[in-house]
């Protein structure tokens, strides 16, 4: 009964901007680190960025200054915002727990091309 909601993704320029957004349920989710992944076609999923149970957060060297990863505890919503896109950003982004990936949503597509 885990369920992610993955929404917000769509087509930017180089440079442009996009605010992802996640609905989680089916977990406690206040308690939890939770984490923003991405896969690309023919590449592995990666962890992107992680926001603790107290909102400390970490993220991957190639996104550190440009993505900015937040929740809402009383909503139950993960974020994600991305600033600078780069063409490298095109993936799908997933929302998923830190602890285990039991299992994934949909995901958004986000693509970045001019």
């Amino acid at each position: 009964q885990v369920q992610f909601v993955e929404s917000g993704g769509g087509l930017v320029q180089p440079g442009g901007s996009l605010r992802l957004s996640c609905a989680a349920s089916g977990f406690f989710f206040r308690g939890l680190n939770m984490g923003w992944y991405r896969q690309a076609p023919g590449k592995q999923r990666e962890l992107v960025a992680s926001i603790s149970s107290a909102s400390s957060t970490n993220y991957e060297n190639s996104v550190k200054g440009r993505f900015t990863i937040s929740r809402d505890n009383v909503k139950k919503m993960l974020y994600l915002q991305m600033n600078s896109l780069k063409p490298d950003d095109t993936a799908v982004y997933y929302c998923n727990l830190i602890i285990n990936q039991n299992s994934w949503g949909q995901g958004t597509q986000v693509t970045v091309s001019s």
